[in-house]
């Protein structure tokens, strides 16, 4: 059972290393830490995230799952945000012209999962999700 929250470390390919960093660094916001000429950190919500060159990658778009009628990516990855953090990344998100694989909005309305949700992808077609919960202690209620 965990007693406190650490931040967690993820290492995810990219094939265009610039462009990624330009779209985790300048368009998603987030603060660029150490880097080589192969991969890049990034304080993603307090957590390590990192950018690792792979020019080989491909992602993969054949792989969904069905949730509350829409087509959730796998694999993705994301963080759960505050209510007003998600509003406020979510709007940023759209000034910006993010284009989203399943738009911002409230699932499991009434239900003990009810979240807000988002998801999209990076240049290289990885899938991010950001979501929040309207009860936090309900993450993990069944």
């Amino acid at each position: 059972m965990v007693t406190s929250l650490q931040p967690f470390h993820l290492a995810i390919p990219v094939n265009n290393l610039e462009m990624n960093r330009k779209f985790y660094g300048e368009v998603l916001g987030f603060e660029e830490g150490r880097s080589s000429d192969h991969w890049v950190d990034f304080n993603f919500f307090g957590h390590q995230l990192v950018i690792h060159l792979n020019k080989k990658f491909v992602e993969d778009e054949s792989s969904s799952n069905p949730v509350d009628g829409k087509d959730v990516p796998i694999p993705h990855f994301g963080v759960v945000l505050s209510m007003e953090e998600f509003k406020s990344f979510s709007e940023k998100l759209i000034q910006k012209n993010i284009t989203f694989i399943i738009e911002p909005y409230i699932r499991f309305q009434g239900q003990p999962g009810e979240q807000a949700t988002m998801f999209f992808k990076d240049p290289s077609g990885n899938a991010l999700e950001f979501k929040a919960f309207k009860n936090l202690t309900n993450l993990f209620a069944k």
